[in-house]
């Protein structure tokens, strides 16, 4: 790769307010670290962003975040206050192909506590060979890899988790009826190596700071039992 070309890299300390996002347990496709990717409804849509983050581990270990150059303009760059206390490694380049050089060299280091990246569409240099290498890396160094896979289909890959996410209508907020309430996702696990396929819609309840997830139901309509059927984890 010519490293002088559209290729930069940013070091962003722990911001002086530190937020934190929920961390959620559940259906998560593999226990050991790999290569998960998570397909946006619409390209735009920051659930997929929320939904990668909710993996999230305690710590301040450092995040990769690498982005090509139609993620940053189309999708923007990322809420790092969002990220917690925790520094951030921020990899700007221009081709996909190069976010798959910097994300495979990157899950090397075992400092890093998860790398995502993110890629725009279908390039060719998203294959079946390119995946299998950062799957392989990831679970060699035991390092958690993400990939954000905007306005993609889900073609062939040896990511060990897919996902489709989705945002969904908020809760009802509980003192205004007309306000919004806690915001929802649809999460669609389509494939994945240890765990089998189910849907479920997750609720990130600001007070509590968790995220809740519920089976969704057979007809496609939200489950109004939030019992048993919830699991629920602590932020």
């Amino acid at each position: 790769m010519n490293m002088n070309e559209g290729f930069s890299v940013q070091c962003a300390a722990p911001p002086p307010a530190t937020l934190r996002f929920a961390r959620l347990s559940g259906p998560v496709p593999a226990a050991r670290p790999t290569l998960c990717e998570v397909f946006p409804d619409t390209a735009v849509d920051a659930a997929a962003v929320g939904f990668v983050l909710s993996h999230l581990p305690g710590g301040v270990a450092p995040v990769l975040w690498v982005q090509d150059r139609l993620s940053r303009l189309e999708s923007g760059l990322p809420y790092l206050p969002g990220l917690g206390a925790r520094p951030v490694i921020r990899v700007e380049v221009n081709r996909p192909v190069d976010v798959l050089w910097a994300l495979e060299e990157a899950l090397r280091c075992r400092a890093l506590v998860m790398a995502i990246g993110e890629v725009w569409g279908a390039p060719r240099a998203l294959d079946f060979t390119a995946s299998t290498r950062l799957a392989l890396r990831a679970e060699r160094y035991g390092v958690p890899c993400w990939l954000i896979r905007r306005a993609a289909p889900a073609d062939l890959s040896a990511a060990r988790g897919r996902w489709r996410v989705g945002a969904l209508p908020s809760a009802v907020h509980p003192h205004d009826p007309g306000a919004p309430g806690d915001p929802r996702w649809r999460l669609e696990l389509f494939r994945a190596r240890d765990a089998p396929p189910g849907t479920w819609v997750a609720t990130h309840e600001r007070a509590a700071d968790r995220v809740d997830l519920v089976a969704a139901s057979g007809d496609g309509a939200v489950e109004q039992d939030h019992g048993t059927d919830r699991q629920r984890a602590a932020g």
